[in-house]
């Protein structure tokens, strides 16, 4: 997959694209969890989830946030995260203009910023929270929620405890015909030590069911 640069608001942001072989191919961008906790874009579950847009058909992004790896700029908090990513995938619609529609993908830290990328834009479809750090950060802008989407977690996560997602889908208000899927994988950690694969099926079920590109069998997985 041939590396990026990216023009960010703070600098070049590095990143990786795959440009998918079918026509017109709907688009989406992964999110790599805390930058000040070792996330980056080759994190092991922003790399599946990755292959796993990558198997449906998709063209898409994961980049390195600002300061991260070779992406220039210093950690912001989430505010200037969340322009990385919006720039991110700005550059991804340019070359993609006749993209059907956009998933947003992402991993811990990374989910909170993707939550927020589609508040803010109406072409996301749907998305992909895995493990949002309920207890760390207000996910209240959510109110409501704009498109159906996915969230995962452990039930053994002890980073994020499972009753703050609880907590967190309590509060969720959703538009009329908006569904939020929450699924628990057992005995998952946060990282999902053991548990990727569950979790790619996971993901794979959920876009079958909601449109998400090519039908894909949810037992398919690349090898890293």
């Amino acid at each position: 997959m041939p590396e990026v640069i990216i023009n960010g608001p703070e600098g070049r942001l590095e990143g990786r694209y795959h440009h998918s072989k079918t026509p017109n191919a709907p688009l989406a961008i992964v999110l790599h969890p805390h930058p000040e906790h070792g996330g980056t874009m080759n994190n092991k579950i922003t790399y599946y989830m990755f292959q796993a847009f990558k198997d449906r058909g998709f063209s898409v992004l994961r980049f390195n946030f600002r300061g991260v790896g070779s992406s220039q700029g210093c950690f912001d908090k989430g505010e200037g995260e969340l322009s990385d990513a919006a720039a991110a995938l700005d550059w991804m619609q340019e070359i993609n203009q006749n993209a059907p529609y956009t998933w947003v993908a992402g991993f811990s830290f990374g989910s909170w910023i993707g939550m927020q990328l589609l508040m803010r834009r109406p072409e996301i479809r749907g998305f992909i929270s895995v493990a949002p750090p309920a207890n760390m950060y207000d996910f209240s802008f959510l109110a409501p929620c704009p498109t159906s989407g996915l969230i995962i977690h452990g039930t053994q996560d002890d980073v994020v405890p499972p009753s703050s997602i609880d907590s967190m889908m309590d509060k969720l208000q959703v538009q009329k015909g908006i569904q939020i899927d929450c699924r628990l994988i057992d005995g998952a950690n946060h990282f999902f030590n053991g548990q990727v694969e569950t979790l790619v099926r996971h993901m794979h079920d959920h876009m079958n069911k909601y449109d998400g590109g090519r039908q894909v069998p949810v037992g398919l997985i690349e090898a890293a």
